[in-house]
């Protein structure tokens, strides 16, 4: 490797420190304190070892063998995230519509996880590094919540100056952190050396023997040392396989076993350290800036959870899952790093209500983990899909990894179960909502797709009466948007019966997204001509990509067809929806939540970036 390509891996490795590994490098704040806490097992010397073998193999087995050696192979043209890969999944199960079906429910409630777990994320993050306040100074208990309400405000309000500007602090950032939390992890296990036999997957064993109902119990709480492993997954496209382990198996990996291993080794030596093992494994001298540095370190993790939302939105607005909504990039060299308000605004009150409503990182501790863990099995169904369908995988072979992966995350997932009660109705509900609301404006838009095209008029007979029977003819163009080609847009029937004209060049045009991140230039554009002066026009956007049609038109000369927007005007029906009828379809209160979020929704021209100088928009009801 040339010493220029080896520069470049190694800043994208320290790029993928702060990025990727923001979230799963701040989980030794809280994990170890949520597994002897007040709800978690005694802080015996055995226990003690047994947690600790835990904690190491979930980062080996969960970290290291699934996400990085397996799941980062299902990248979809590079791209990673349970959107891309549900995608993926699909394309390889077209010709299985049943299969497609529980591939697009999966891959959706997965999705609607991932909103769940960014609201819990910088909740449960931030507030572990601002009670390190408590340990240094007790007095200061009662400003924790007002502290962490103003760090997430921040939060999300330095969030619309984007990944680019504020990410060159990232890496070097969280390089500090995790050079610091592996210092004082050498400084524990000094104490203790002994620790170190919890490498050793006996203890684990020995740890389920010894505790049984308990230590299930205690692995709702070793779950938190895996949390952020789907950030490995979804920033695959930004840093690339190679760069996201070397960053794991250099560097990350050894600071997390270090600190997790010292927690434990001081937790020995002194077993009321575990009210807080992080800090008081800090030296008195430093625990301020360490303080500091573990909030500075929460919020570079929490802004990573957050711009993921941010990414996942405008794959599911490609796919057609939610609805269109503005959409501000934040970066002239990267496409994927974006910026959504709406989407901000809403987790940034969720987050904030979650902070005021539990109040302490233990309490979130009990509502942490239901999302990720159940992600997490998802993740594992779809990818397993993917293995046998498109890798050509044996059955048995899919068997047997499916088996060992599964074993591991029902395992997490039903540990973590038994809080809903106490606290894990939270994320829990934020997901159905979700899920509630992107199969609604799914199953919504296509009944508005069903309605148009059954009352839509053929075209092939509707060009041959134009022939026969022609109207007045202007110089130009019209291009009308459309999502079936093969019927009379609305929007042209309207121009015809009122204006009782028609333009010279009638272009049919209609957009479709793929189910991979970037259209190859050969399939972007694709052109039919017909005769009496109409043609089909078909543009293909992958779903990472932004809609752009001016853009895309300004090369379709390469198809046989060229496009002058000076003399180019843009119909389009927009469509009023009725719901509340009796043709067949959804529930009424699912037709008029359609309605709600379709009358909400950002314009289709805005969205396509159609110029309004050039755009006609004409009016017509569809009933649902």
């Amino acid at each position: 490797m040339h010493a220029s390509s080896k520069r470049r891996v190694a800043a994208l490795a320290l790029g993928a420190v702060g990025v990727v590994y923001g979230d799963i490098g701040t989980s030794p704040l809280y994990t170890l304190k949520e597994v002897f806490g007040p709800h978690g097992v005694p802080a015996s010397h055995d226990n003690v070892l047994g947690a600790l073998s835990l904690v190491f193999w979930s980062l080996i087995l969960v970290v290291s063998v699934k996400y990085l050696l397996f799941i980062m192979r299902a990248d979809n043209k590079g791209e990673g995230g349970i959107m891309a890969l549900m995608a993926l999944a699909q394309r390889s199960a077209r010709d299985l519509p049943r299969l497609r079906l529980a591939i697009a429910v999966l891959g959706i409630f997965g999705a609607a996880l991932f909103y769940g777990d960014g609201v819990i994320t910088p909740a449960i993050s931030v507030l572990s590094a601002v009670e390190g306040l408590k340990v240094a100074a007790p007095h200061l208990e009662h400003y924790v919540v007002p502290i962490t309400v103003g760090v997430i405000l921040a939060l999300g309000w330095v969030q619309k100056r984007g990944t680019a500007r504020i990410g060159a602090v990232f890496g070097p950032v969280c390089a500090v952190w995790f050079v610091s939390i592996a210092a004082l992890g050498v400084l524990g296990i000094a104490r203790h050396p002994t620790v170190l036999y919890a490498l050793l997957p006996t203890y684990g064993v020995e740890f389920f023997t010894h505790n049984h109902a308990e230590a299930f119990f205690a692995l709702g709480a070793v779950v938190l040392a895996v949390t952020g492993t789907e950030a490995l997954y979804a920033d695959m496209g930004h840093f690339g396989k190679g760069p996201i382990r070397l960053a794991w198996f250099n560097f990350v990996l050894p600071a997390l076993v270090l600190n997790y291993f010292g927690q434990g080794a001081l937790i020995l030596h002194d077993p009321g350290a575990i009210a807080n093992p992080f800090y008081h494994l800090v030296p008195r001298a430093l625990l301020y800036p360490m303080i500091a540095l573990a909030t500075a370190a929460t919020v570079i993790a929490s802004q990573a959870v957050i711009s993921g939302a941010f990414s996942m939105t405008r794959e599911a607005m490609q796919l057609g899952y939610v609805p269109r909504m503005q959409v501000v990039h934040t970066s002239h060299e990267m496409s994927g790093q974006v910026f959504v308000p709406w989407i901000n605004r809403s987790l940034l009150v969720l987050i904030v209500l979650a902070v005021v409503g539990f109040r302490s990182s233990d309490n979130l501790g009990s509502a942490y983990g239901i999302a990720v863990t159940g992600t997490m099995v998802i993740t594992t169904l779809l990818a397993l899909i993917v293995a046998r369908r498109q890798w050509g995988w044996s059955v048995p072979a899919v068997i047997v990894v499916g088996v060992g992966l599964l074993t591991v995350d029902l395992g997490f997932f039903s540990a973590n179960i038994i809080k809903i009660e106490s606290g894990g109705w939270f994320p829990l509900a934020l997901g159905l909502v979700v899920f509630g609301l992107m199969t609604t404006w799914r199953r919504g838009r296509e009944l508005v797709v069903r309605e148009i095209q059954q009352g839509g008029l053929a075209i092939a007979p509707f060009i041959v009466n134009m022939i026969e029977h022609p109207p007045v003819r202007v110089a130009g163009t019209a291009v009308f948007l459309t999502g079936n080609a093969n019927t009379v847009p609305h929007a042209l029937l309207h121009n015809l019966k009122h204006n009782k004209v028609l333009h010279e060049r009638n272009v049919l045009l209609t957009v479709e997204t793929l189910d991979t991140p970037l259209a190859d230039v050969e399939e972007q554009l694709e052109w039919e001509a017909l005769e009496g002066g109409f043609g089909r026009l078909l543009l293909r956007f992958g779903f990472a990509e932004d809609p752009d049609v001016p853009a895309r038109l300004a090369r379709a000369a390469r198809v046989g067809v060229a496009f002058d927007m000076m003399d180019t005007t843009f119909f389009v029906s927009r469509e009023s929806i009725v719901a509340g009828t009796r043709r067949p379809g959804m529930a009424l209160w699912r037709e008029k939540l359609f309605v709600l979020m379709a009358r909400n929704a950002m314009p289709a021209t805005a969205f396509f970036r159609i110029p309004g100088n050039r755009l006609i928009e004409l009016g017509a009801q569809v009933e649902i």
